[in-house]
């Protein structure tokens, strides 16, 4: 379930993008693939610890008992033994300084434990476990953002940055946003990455990359055919209405930046692959308990 901006408390709604009630699957070990995002995203568990890797890097499994990632051009895998749901959010790149105390160049690349970042969350977990209903962890988890709010939050001003993120998500080209908000290329390119820890120019490809996911994940989901099937004429126009140059250059792309093709990420993670939500469970019944 996620939840929508005018449910969520007017004061956190500049930074939290979105809320959602998650659950992994039925399996004895439940996996999910993290995407490249322009947000920063919270996975809270009810309870049990993930095990965190990054598809094309070196190195062991981060076993994290709550996940925070930054901004990222490249895919992690999630796993989650024993209870597999739990709480999703995605902040905007703001609302790491203003909800968590750091800037989102601290996060950027990285996927670290929750307590670690901030500690004043690290009993979410467990406070979430003796949740009984939806609600209630999202109230929950509302209260304690809005503390860090209080906290962090207050003495923020964000306007030129928020200024910066909405002419590279309104543009193509780095020099068309910085012309349209008064900046040398450099003034913006700086600005950007001490506080984002990403390019403008990487910036407008992490936003690139999403819209293609959101059409393409609307596009399986109204096809009516089986799951993750999509044909050329499907991809090429969602390649087209993303801003890519075409189909071929589509495939390339969300295979650098996900570690599969569109269509692998469809048969597996896909709406159509995901079933009914936590949230669309018989009355009465626990929607997130382990």
């Amino acid at each position: 379930m996620t939840v929508a901006a005018d449910q969520m408390s007017a004061a956190l709604a500049p930074y939290l993008a979105t809320m959602d009630a998650y659950d992994l699957g039925p399996g004895p070990v439940g996996v999910h693939r993290g995407l490249p995002s322009s947000t920063v995203s919270i996975t809270i568990p009810a309870g049990d610890a993930f095990e965190v890797e990054w598809v094309d890097r070196s190195g062991s499994p981060t076993r994290l008992h709550g996940v925070v990632a930054g901004l990222h051009l490249d895919a992690a895998e999630l796993r989650q033994v024993g209870c597999t749901r739990g709480v999703y959010l995605t902040l905007s790149p703001l609302g790491a300084s203003a909800l968590l105390g750091l800037p989102a160049s601290a996060l950027a690349g990285h996927a670290v434990d929750l307590a670690d970042v901030a500690p004043a969350l690290a009993d979410l977990p467990e406070r979430l476990a003796a949740c009984r209903t939806w609600p209630q962890r999202r109230a929950l988890v509302e209260r304690s953002l809005l503390t860090g709010l209080s906290r962090h939050g207050e003495h923020a001003d964000h306007r030129e940055l928020r200024a910066a993120l909405a002419a590279l998500s309104g543009t193509t080209r780095v020099q068309e946003a910085a012309r349209l908000l008064g900046y040398s290329r450099r003034r913006l390119s700086t600005a950007v990455r001490n506080e984002f820890g990403v390019t403008p120019k990487e910036y407008q490809r992490l936003v690139r990359f999403e819209t293609a996911r959101g059409r393409l994940a609307a596009t399986d989901a109204g096809g009516g055919g089986r799951v993750g099937e999509i044909g050329a004429d499907g991809l090429a126009a969602v390649a087209a209405a993303s801003g890519f140059a075409d189909q071929a250059h589509f495939t390339r792309e969300w295979r650098a930046m996900a570690g599969c093709t569109p269509t692998e990420w469809l048969r597996t993670e896909g709406p159509a692959a995901q079933g009914p939500s936590p949230d669309e469970q018989p009355p009465g019944e626990d929607r997130a308990s382990g």
